[in-house]
């Protein structure tokens, strides 16, 4: 709720609180942006705010907002003066709201510039992710994506590098070519990994060494360890 107020993308026609009586200090804050950008706060019941948050456990915080904006793909792989070059993400087939949040919560930590969702066949942005994301989806803009292979094959014309992560893959991912130019990393949904066609759009495929007796990582924290690995490198 903080980082909505504090990014003002989306307009924000509402605050619903719940009234319990404590003053956390993040709660004082976001009255107090609340304040800042004319946006009312109405005390509401719990059960009130539970059946309007649709998901679970809401935090006793709820805005009514305008939806996400959509960016576009050339937005996403525009450079300019003053712009660091594209830093992406892109997601293979994940479907698990919760994974989607941590790994634009990872990445926008990370530094990422934008993300990228097929429209179909993986998850979208739905209050679960939108929890999970802690804010993030605020400052991560995100294009959904007809086709990600097509959409890949257009970052490649446009001269980002892109590199697959996938746990079958031969190449560490600290052996990887690129790094500090435009690159977009691809992402694969847990048991399967990456597609075949999204596959063949990869300039190259890296995996995350494992030195344990399991065979994989959960994606958002295999993100996670490659996004923070691209941005040392750059």
């Amino acid at each position: 709720m903080r980082e909505l107020l504090l990014a003002g993308k989306r307009r924000v026609r509402e605050l619903w609180m719940v009234d319990e009586g404590g003053d956390a200090p993040i709660l004082a804050d976001i009255r107090e942006l609340a304040a800042a950008n004319r946006v009312a706060v109405t005390i509401v019941g719990r059960g009130r705010l539970a059946a309007q948050a649709r998901s679970e456990a809401p935090q006793g915080v709820l805005a009514l907002a305008a939806p996400l904006p959509e960016a576009a793909l050339d937005d996403l792989v525009a450079s300019g003066p003053g712009r660091p070059a594209p830093f992406l993400v892109a997601l293979d087939g994940v479907t698990d709201p919760g994974n989607l949040g941590a790994i634009l919560r990872s990445a926008e930590c990370a530094g990422v510039t934008g993300a990228l969702l097929p429209r179909h066949r993986a998850v979208h942005v739905t209050p679960a992710a939108t929890k999970a994301a802690a804010g993030a989806i605020e400052h991560v803009p995100l294009a959904v994506v007809g086709g990600l292979p097509a959409a890949l094959a257009d970052l490649r014309r446009a001269g980002v590098h892109v590199v697959g992560l996938d746990g079958a893959a031969t190449t560490s991912l600290y052996e990887m070519a690129g790094g500090d130019g435009p690159l977009c990393l691809v992402l694969g949904a847990e048991g399967r990994g990456l597609s075949r066609l999204v596959r063949e759009r990869c300039d190259e495929v890296v995996a995350i060494p494992l030195r344990g007796h399991l065979g994989s990582l959960n994606v958002s924290a295999a993100a996670a360890l490659a996004c923070f690995e691209i941005a040392r490198r750059r």
